[in-house]
């Protein structure tokens, strides 16, 4: 079928581009920093139609524009956005409003340019910006646990009991721990710690998912089979299946299987209601082997090899494992174990020999994977209950306590920053210099000046939203000695942003400079964009 198609060239189409930027960047960047604010969006999929919310990628994510030109390029900021929630969990704001700055900053300063190389000073953007990546990695500080707090509450939008809890959960199950949210059924948020396991391998069918709003697969009371065996049929394990089935248990299945074993128990699962779930085993070769192993012995079942020579058909219920909750999503697989059912004593014994192992080696990947394997078996399961006295409380309050959650998670990855922005502009004051450094190319000159300016905009913008005059704070925070000197928002003092616990994670830091340049570039290349015609009907849907 045809399809007709509009398209606009140079400057008609960048200033298109440009007016869609802006409008999803006023949406959004008031939500930034302590003093930012709520933002009502209107929707058919949220709560009665209404979710009240402070969470940058949840608003991004509800723009939808008439104009096709304009409402491409908030598609484009949508996965800046996106991308760097999925990275660090959180950043989101952040990504948004130096996207913004980039393109802005560039078509303002480049008129004063005469004779530049677009594609030369893209190159040189991206450069110096991945320059500033790797400086922020190297000055970043390791997570302590009064930071964990600090980090948890502000990215809780500085609300201090939520901080606690996310804090307090941390602690528990250990900084190798897994750590999820979930809505809760009282007005009260509080957390639940047990043992467990988490490992990248997500559902082989989408036809196995049972939350369709989260998009994953939920079973509590669940048998655990643990096979390295490929399955190609329901014959090769028809003793316990039928067991399974007849008596309606729950059945994870950690194994590789053929697609049309997959077809099968996907059809069954939907015409017959059966419990069942399948994944593929985590890791590679020998590395498979020992993780497969580590998965049974937590959940006492069996681990059914070939290399063990074991037979499928004279597999029992014996032999199965059980979990306490597991959850499936799409990359990811969580296995909680019943205590009661586990072998504490065997769990201990591994987890000692693996310990001594890591002593012995020397080889970095070896002392890597052991530590892995340790902190899967040693860790815990923390989750996270979030109440409200009402649907759109509740959705708000669990946004954030999502993203706090992220937050420490990623802090204790790749350590914390100075937050309000501060880590941003020393980089800025960095670049700031080079500008005025002999030697450099225009292109060179013009991509440092656009980078230096652009990195201030995160901090104006947490001053702006509360109610302060930038220039003022931006002078008596230029220029100072100490690093990590900044302006604090909320109790309104100068200081080190480090000791006032006002820090950020550096991996949502360098996820939202990496992504905001990456779509800045992309925009500002672009020469023709082609849209397709569309009525007002199909604009607004």
């Amino acid at each position: 079928m045809f399809t007709p198609k509009n398209i606009i060239f140079d400057d008609a189409g960048r200033s298109k581009l440009r007016e869609g930027i802006t409008k999803m960047s006023n949406a959004v960047k008031s939500t930034l920093g302590p003093s930012g604010q709520t933002v009502i969006i209107e929707s058919e999929q949220h709560t009665h139609g209404i979710t009240v919310t402070k969470d940058g990628v949840t608003v991004a994510k509800s723009i939808h524009l008439m104009d096709a030109v304009e409402n491409l390029a908030v598609r484009i900021m949508r996965e800046a956005s996106e991308r760097t929630s999925t990275q660090a969990g959180d950043g989101t704001t952040t990504a948004i409003v130096l996207t913004e700055a980039l393109i802005k900053v560039t078509e303002s300063f480049i008129r004063d340019y005469t004779d530049i190389n677009k594609t030369d000073f893209l190159r040189f953007l991206k450069e110096l910006s991945d320059d500033t990546i790797k400086r922020l990695g190297s000055s970043a500080t390791t997570l302590t646990s009064k930071k964990m707090l600090d980090v948890a509450t502000i990215s809780a939008n500085n609300d201090k009991a939520l901080g606690k809890i996310i804090s307090d959960v941390y602690k528990e199950v250990g900084r190798d721990g897994v750590v999820t949210v979930e809505n809760g059924q009282l007005s009260d948020t509080y957390y639940e710690v047990t043992k467990g396991m988490r490992f990248e391998r997500g559902y082989t069918s989408s036809l196995f998912v049972n939350n369709h709003e989260t998009d994953e697969c939920v079973m509590e009371d669940c048998y655990v089979m643990v096979c390295g065996n490929e399955i190609n049929s329901p014959l090769q394990i028809e003793n316990v299946l039928k067991e399974i089935i007849g008596d309606r248990h729950k059945l994870l299945l950690v194994s590789p299987c053929s697609v049309n074993f997959i077809n099968t128990m996907g059809a069954n699962v939907m015409q017959n209601g059966v419990k069942f779930c399948n994944v593929t085993p985590p890791q590679f070769g020998w590395k498979q082997e020992e993780v497969m192993s580590d998965l049974a012995l937590s959940l006492g079942a069996k681990y059914f090899s070939e290399k063990t020579g074991d037979d499928l058909a004279l597999m029992t219920m014996a032999d199965l494992g059980f979990a306490k909750k597991v959850v499936v999503k799409r990359d990811h697989t969580i296995v909680m174990r019943d205590e009661e059912r586990s072998d504490q004593g065997g769990i201990d014994q591994r987890v000692k020999e693996l310990r001594a192992a890591f002593e012995h080696t020397n080889k970095k990947d070896e002392k890597d994977f052991f530590l892995e394997r340790i902190a899967s078996l040693a860790g815990g399961v923390g989750v996270i209950y979030v109440g409200g006295n009402t649907d759109l409380e509740q959705k708000e309050r669990y946004d954030r306590v999502d993203d706090a959650v992220c937050a420490v998670r990623s802090a204790l990855t790749d350590g914390i920053v100075p937050g309000g922005g501060i880590a941003l502009l020393e980089q800025s004051e960095r670049l700031s210099v080079m500008t005025l450094k002999d030697g450099l190319s225009k292109e060179e000159t013009l991509a440092a000046k656009v980078l230096a300016t652009a990195l201030e905009a995160p901090f104006h913008q947490i001053v702006s939203n509360a109610g302060i005059k930038v220039e003022d704070v931006l002078n008596q925070v230029i220029g100072h000695k100490e690093r990590g000197y900044g302006f604090n928002v909320k109790t309104r003092t100068y200081g080190n942003m480090m000791r006032q616990g006002v820090v950020d994670p550096a991996k949502v830091t360098k996820s939202a400079l990496n992504n905001a340049v990456s779509v800045a570039t992309t925009i500002l290349s672009t020469n023709a964009i082609i849209t397709s015609a569309r009525t007002y009907e199909e604009a607004s849907k």
